[in-house]
């Protein structure tokens, strides 16, 4: 099990550091609890899945896609899947994000 972490974890690691313009762009406005004082931790490993952002204490997901998730089933799985493990579910576009941050926050 503990190889299985060790897994996960890099994983996180390096989604961290090949995030995207949208992902780095949020970010900024989600850490140091900077939104209404809330902590959110990003590439963060849930169960089977990493997910881009959580904020631990409001069990809030939130999710930055690009085109490929457009009619995505296997994001109608995984959000099914998070919900049943009571955790909310939010999912902006990347151009949502770039060009109405405000918006989105």
């Amino acid at each position: 099990m503990r190889q299985a972490r060790d897994l996960q974890t890099e994983r996180a690691r390096r989604l961290r550091r090949n995030a995207t313009d949208a992902e780095n762009k949020l970010w900024q406005r989600l850490r140091s609890r900077s939104l209404l004082g809330f902590k959110f931790v990003r590439q963060e490993p849930i169960g089977p899945y990493t997910v881009d952002f959580l904020s631990r204490e409001r069990r809030l997901i939130v999710e930055v896609d690009g085109g490929q998730h457009a009619g995505n089933a296997q994001d109608l799985v995984r959000d099914e899947w998070l919900r049943s493990h009571n955790y909310r579910v939010v999912r902006f576009w990347n151009n949502d994000v770039l060009g109405n941050i405000e918006g989105v926050l």
